[in-house]
This record gives structure tokens, C-alpha cells and sequence, in this order.
């Protein structure tokens, strides 16, 4: 390799990783992930209490959130809050055991 291609190639790296340094513009497609209440939550196949539970999570889980939608009020350890976490495909969680640090939501709205 030649010092000129060294040269481009260490320039090349050294941009990319400044990049990264500096952060690149977050996307809608990036998922935060929450802290869960320290209590046993329901996983529900759909966004209110009618809807048949398909799993527990322990508490204190991290969860992603990849989309929000109104359903049944509950009242948990945040709030009282009609707002549903979807946490994987089929499966939601009530927003007022999930420590997002707001009353409102924090993700996009599930389609």
C-alpha cells in the first residue's frame, strides 16, 4: 500500500469515527428502552385489561417501546395513564408501571 493510499485510508477512519463521536442524527426507527415498576406486570395481547394475558414480566425488566396506543385506564406505580406500551410484536404493557419519566407519550403511535 502506498503512503498516499495510507494516508486516505487512516483520513477515511479518522472521519467515521468522528462521526460517531459526535453522534449521527437519531432516526424514527430508534427504540428506547424503560425500566418496569418493581411489581410482576401482565403482558397483554392487546392495549387494555380485556385483552388475554400472554406472558409476565419480572419486576424491574428493561423493555423497548416501539410504539404507543391508547386502551383501558389503569391506575400503577406512575399514574393513572390510558396509554399501552407495545413491547414486542402482540404483546403491551400499561404505561403506568414503566418509569418513562413522562406523563404522555414517548413514542410513536402504534399504526
Amino acid at each position: 500500500m502506498t503512503f498516499r493510499r495510507r494516508a486516505s485510508v487512516l483520513l477515511a477512519g479518522t472521519a467515521g469515527a468522528l462521526l460517531l463521536v459526535m453522534g449521527s442524527p437519531v432516526t424514527a426507527s430508534a427504540v428506547q428502552t424503560y425500566t418496569t415498576a418493581n411489581v410482576t406486570l401482565n403482558i397483554r395481547s392487546g392495549p387494555g385489561t380485556s385483552y388475554s394475558v400472554v406472558g409476565t414480566l419480572p419486576g424491574g425488566s428493561k423493555v423497548p417501546i416501539y410504539c404507543q396506543t391508547p386502551g383501558t385506564t389503569v391506575t400503577g406505580t406512575y399514574g393513572t395513564s390510558n396509554i399501552w406500551d407495545n413491547i414486542s410484536n402482540g404483546e403491551f404493557i400499561s404505561d403506568a408501571y414503566v418509569n418513562t419519566g413522562s406523563d404522555g407519550y414517548v413514542a410513536s403511535r402504534c399504526a
